[in-house]
C-alpha cells in the first residue's frame, strides 16, 4: 500500500473576522493556490488515490478538497487525523479501506512526521519536520505495520512549482 502523508496549505495565521477557534482557521488563498500546484504535482508523479482522508478542521478539509478536486476519489473525514492524533487511531481508519492501494492522509504537524516515524519504525531521535503542503510517500506492506515501511520519497511544497 502507499500512503502519502501531507500537511495542510498555508492557513490564515489569526483569529478574528469571525474566526474564533483554531480549528475554524481557512486556507489563504496563497495555501489554496499552493495546493492546486501540489495536487497536479502529484498527478504528474503517478499518484491516484482510492481516498483521501482528512482531519474534519477547517485547513485540512480545504486542503483534501483540492486534492480530491484533482484526483476524483472519495474523500472521508476522521476525527483520528486530529491534531494530538494517535497512531493505533489513524491505523483504524486506513484499515476501513482494506482494498486501497493508495491512500492520502492529510493531517497537521507534528504529527504527520509522528506517523512517519512509527510506519518505518524509527527510534524516538527521529524526526521529519513538514512544511506546510510538504508530502511524503511511505510504503507498507500492511497496516497496522508488521514491518517497517519505506520511505519512497519526500517532497516540499515549492518542488511541486518545477513539476
Amino acid at each position: 500500500m502507499r500512503l502519502y502523508l501531507v500537511r495542510h496549505g498555508i492557513a490564515s495565521e489569526r483569529l478574528g473576522s469571525g474566526i474564533t477557534r483554531d480549528a475554524d482557521r481557512p486556507l489563504t488563498d496563497q495555501g489554496k493556490e499552493e495546493m492546486r500546484i501540489v495536487a497536479r504535482g502529484l498527478s504528474k508523479l503517478n499518484v491516484k488515490p482510492d481516498v483521501v482522508l482528512s482531519s474534519p478542521l477547517v485547513r485540512t478539509r480545504e486542503t483534501a478538497e483540492i486534492l480530491v478536486a484533482e484526483f476524483g476519489c472519495e474523500l472521508k473525514f476522521s476525527d483520528a487525523l486530529a491534531p494530538g492524533v494517535t497512531a493505533s487511531n489513524v491505523w483504524k481508519s486506513i484499515a476501513r479501506y482494506p482494498e486501497a492501494e493508495q491512500i492520502v492522509l492529510v493531517g497537521h504537524e507534528p504529527d504527520m512526521g509522528m506517523l512517519v516515524s512509527q510506519l518505518v519504525f524509527a527510534g524516538p531521535e527521529f524526526e521529519m519536520p513538514f512544511k506546510k503542503a510538504g508530502v511524503c510517500r511511505v510504503d507498507v506492506a500492511d497496516i497496522p505495520p508488521t514491518s517497517p515501511g519505506t520511505i519512497k520519497w519526500f517532497i516540499p511544497p515549492k518542488v511541486f512549482h518545477s513539476l
